[in-house]
């Protein structure tokens, strides 16, 4: 079983790819959906980090006002390693749970672990390769800005609380360009999957 990180800073298309490597027959753990199972309402990192943050990040619903929480943590790096410290270990841990079954059952050739912190949680140490997906920061922000309705600053803030895209580019053993139409990213994408599964 090969084990693929694919990685990319926020708003760059990571998920695109995600999604042309599901239709070709990858396994995708998705860690924003591992974040978001592990931090529900009783959840180990849901209770920690409203022991360390406050009721107030909790909304009426009981679960985590992540539109505050972002809010908080992209605006102050401090409180954004503090969130991480809670959250990632935990993360990490059921991802690798995750891997540790998929090897057991074998039934998957290729399993694709979609991280845009795979880096800098250290998740990169358990994969066979690091597919980085790039975008230029302009086309970063002007996706962002739609996506997630931010402000200019915001998504620049975003942005810049991550690791630089030319850092992950060295340790990239492949690098997908996105910033043309998807017909493109697609292409490249087969390409390197016919290479990887001969």
């Amino acid at each position: 079983m090969k084990v693929i990180g694919l990685t990319g800073n926020i708003a760059s298309g990571k998920s695109s790819v995600s999604k042309i490597l599901k239709g070709l027959g990858a396994y995708i753990i998705d860690a924003d959906i591992v974040a978001r199972e592990v931090t529900k309402k009783g959840e180990v990192a849901w209770m920690r980090i409203k022991e360390h943050f406050g009721k107030q990040y909790i909304a009426v619903d009981g679960e985590i006002d992540r539109k505050r929480l972002g809010e908080l943590v992209f605006s102050s790096p401090g409180a954004l390693g503090e969130l991480n410290a809670i959250v990632h270990p935990i993360i990490v841990k059921r991802i690798n749970d995750k891997l540790k079954r998929l090897k057991e059952e074998d039934i998957y050739e290729v399993v694709v672990i979609d991280a845009a912190l795979l880096i800098e949680t250290g998740c990169h140490d358990i994969v066979d390769e690091i597919w980085v997906v790039t975008l230029p920061k302009d086309m970063q922000i002007d996706r962002l800005i739609k996506r997630d309705r931010l402000t200019k600053k915001q998504a620049t803030d975003r942005i810049e609380s991550q690791m630089p895209q030319s850092e992950k580019i060295k340790l990239a053993d492949r690098v997908i360009d996105n910033s043309k139409e998807l017909s493109h990213t697609k292409e490249q994408v087969y390409c390197i999957w016919n290479e990887i599964m001969h």
